[in-house]
Protein backbone atom coordinates (compact mmCIF):
# COMPACT_ATOMS: atom_id res chain seq x y z
CA UNK A 1 0.00 0.00 0.00
CA UNK A 2 1.36 3.55 -0.98
CA UNK A 3 0.17 6.52 0.97
CA UNK A 4 2.01 9.84 -0.15
CA UNK A 5 -0.02 11.58 2.87
CA UNK A 6 3.48 13.98 4.79
CA UNK A 7 2.53 12.61 8.29
CA UNK A 8 2.52 9.36 7.45
CA UNK A 9 5.36 9.53 6.02
CA UNK A 10 6.96 10.82 8.83
CA UNK A 11 5.71 8.59 11.00
CA UNK A 12 7.51 5.51 9.01
CA UNK A 13 10.39 7.52 8.18
CA UNK A 14 10.62 7.86 12.81
CA UNK A 15 10.12 4.30 12.81
CA UNK A 16 12.29 2.70 10.05
CA UNK A 17 15.17 5.48 9.99
CA UNK A 18 14.58 7.93 13.11
CA UNK A 19 18.23 7.64 14.26
CA UNK A 20 19.70 8.03 10.64
CA UNK A 21 17.73 11.33 9.70
CA UNK A 22 17.84 12.67 13.41
CA UNK A 23 22.05 12.25 13.08
CA UNK A 24 21.85 13.75 9.01
CA UNK A 25 19.73 16.43 10.03
CA UNK A 26 22.23 17.55 13.13
CA UNK A 27 24.93 17.13 10.45
CA UNK A 28 23.04 19.54 7.70
CA UNK A 29 21.86 21.97 10.63
CA UNK A 30 18.60 20.84 9.54
CA UNK A 31 15.51 20.98 12.23
CA UNK A 32 13.86 17.08 12.35
CA UNK A 33 10.02 16.95 11.59
CA UNK A 34 9.77 14.07 12.87
CA UNK A 35 6.80 13.46 15.32
CA UNK A 36 8.47 12.61 18.16
CA UNK A 37 10.98 15.66 17.59
CA UNK A 38 8.37 18.07 17.17
CA UNK A 39 6.69 16.81 20.14
CA UNK A 40 9.53 17.07 22.13
CA UNK A 41 10.30 20.62 20.41
CA UNK A 42 6.72 22.21 21.83
CA UNK A 43 7.09 20.50 24.96
CA UNK A 44 10.70 22.13 25.79
CA UNK A 45 9.10 25.09 24.83
CA UNK A 46 6.08 25.22 26.87
CA UNK A 47 7.92 24.01 29.83
CA UNK A 48 10.29 27.45 29.27
CA UNK A 49 6.82 29.68 29.08
CA UNK A 50 5.98 28.00 32.21
CA UNK A 51 9.02 29.08 33.94
CA UNK A 52 8.06 32.55 33.55
CA UNK A 53 4.39 32.18 35.04
CA UNK A 54 2.83 32.53 38.21
CA UNK A 55 -0.60 31.86 39.32
CA UNK A 56 -1.84 35.46 40.62
CA UNK A 57 -5.47 35.19 42.41
CA UNK A 58 -7.35 38.32 41.48
CA UNK A 59 -8.53 40.14 44.95
CA UNK A 60 -11.93 40.76 45.05
CA UNK A 61 -12.41 44.45 44.63
CA UNK A 62 -14.91 46.55 46.73
CA UNK A 63 -16.52 49.48 45.61
CA UNK A 64 -17.05 51.80 47.89
CA UNK A 65 -20.53 52.89 48.67
CA UNK A 66 -22.54 56.06 47.86
CA UNK A 67 -26.18 56.40 46.83
CA UNK A 68 -25.82 57.00 43.34
CA UNK A 69 -23.54 54.15 42.04
CA UNK A 70 -26.37 51.82 44.19
CA UNK A 71 -29.28 53.27 42.08
CA UNK A 72 -27.23 52.88 39.01
CA UNK A 73 -26.07 48.94 39.92
CA UNK A 74 -30.03 48.85 40.75
CA UNK A 75 -31.52 49.78 37.76
CA UNK A 76 -29.12 47.68 35.65
CA UNK A 77 -29.81 44.69 37.81
CA UNK A 78 -33.84 45.38 37.10
CA UNK A 79 -33.07 45.51 33.03
CA UNK A 80 -30.44 42.55 32.82
CA UNK A 81 -32.65 40.20 34.46
CA UNK A 82 -35.50 41.53 32.97
CA UNK A 83 -37.09 41.92 36.53
CA UNK A 84 -40.67 44.38 37.57
CA UNK A 85 -39.81 47.86 38.86
CA UNK A 86 -41.58 46.81 42.12
CA UNK A 87 -38.50 44.30 42.80
CA UNK A 88 -36.71 47.50 43.96
CA UNK A 89 -39.80 47.98 47.01
CA UNK A 90 -40.38 44.75 47.45
CA UNK A 91 -39.47 43.94 51.47
CA UNK A 92 -37.36 40.94 51.24
CA UNK A 93 -34.83 43.22 48.38
CA UNK A 94 -34.73 46.07 51.24
CA UNK A 95 -33.99 43.17 53.41
CA UNK A 96 -31.07 41.68 51.39
CA UNK A 97 -29.47 45.07 51.28
CA UNK A 98 -29.60 45.79 54.36
CA UNK A 99 -27.77 42.71 55.39
CA UNK A 100 -25.07 43.32 52.25
CA UNK A 101 -24.61 46.45 53.78
CA UNK A 102 -23.06 45.52 56.62
CA UNK A 103 -20.26 43.19 54.80
CA UNK A 104 -16.99 44.95 54.96
CA UNK A 105 -15.64 43.21 52.43
CA UNK A 106 -17.98 42.89 50.15
CA UNK A 107 -20.32 39.74 49.82
CA UNK A 108 -20.37 36.46 48.32
CA UNK A 109 -22.92 35.25 46.32
CA UNK A 110 -23.66 31.40 45.73
CA UNK A 111 -23.72 29.29 42.68
CA UNK A 112 -26.94 27.75 41.02
CA UNK A 113 -25.72 24.55 42.90
CA UNK A 114 -25.26 25.99 46.21
CA UNK A 115 -28.80 27.90 45.71
CA UNK A 116 -30.23 24.90 44.65
CA UNK A 117 -29.80 23.46 47.52
CA UNK A 118 -30.34 25.69 50.10
CA UNK A 119 -34.13 26.29 48.52
CA UNK A 120 -33.98 22.83 49.09
CA UNK A 121 -33.30 22.57 52.66
CA UNK A 122 -35.70 25.51 53.38
CA UNK A 123 -38.69 24.05 51.57
CA UNK A 124 -38.07 20.74 53.35
CA UNK A 125 -37.47 22.56 56.75
CA UNK A 126 -40.62 23.75 56.05
CA UNK A 127 -42.49 21.41 55.33
CA UNK A 128 -41.63 19.85 58.38
CA UNK A 129 -43.04 22.53 60.36
CA UNK A 130 -45.84 22.25 58.75
CA UNK A 131 -46.36 18.59 59.42
CA UNK A 132 -45.67 18.85 62.73
CA UNK A 133 -48.01 21.97 62.87
CA UNK A 134 -50.82 19.88 61.54
CA UNK A 135 -49.74 16.37 62.75
CA UNK A 136 -49.49 14.74 59.56
CA UNK A 137 -46.76 11.59 58.81
CA UNK A 138 -46.15 11.53 55.57
CA UNK A 139 -43.97 13.99 53.72
CA UNK A 140 -43.13 13.79 50.12
CA UNK A 141 -39.55 13.54 48.70
CA UNK A 142 -38.32 16.60 47.21
CA UNK A 143 -35.52 16.46 44.26
CA UNK A 144 -33.59 18.83 42.61
CA UNK A 145 -32.89 18.91 39.20
CA UNK A 146 -29.88 21.04 37.49
CA UNK A 147 -29.42 22.64 34.99
CA UNK A 148 -26.03 23.61 33.75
Amino acid sequence: ILVNEATTLRHHAEAHFGGKYQKWASEHSFESMLPGDIKACKEHAQQQINAHLTERKLDERVIPYSDKLFKQAAIEWLVATDQPIQALEHPKFKEMVDIASCATNGVKIPGRKATCAEIMRMFKNHLMRLRNTLNVSNVPSVNCTLYN
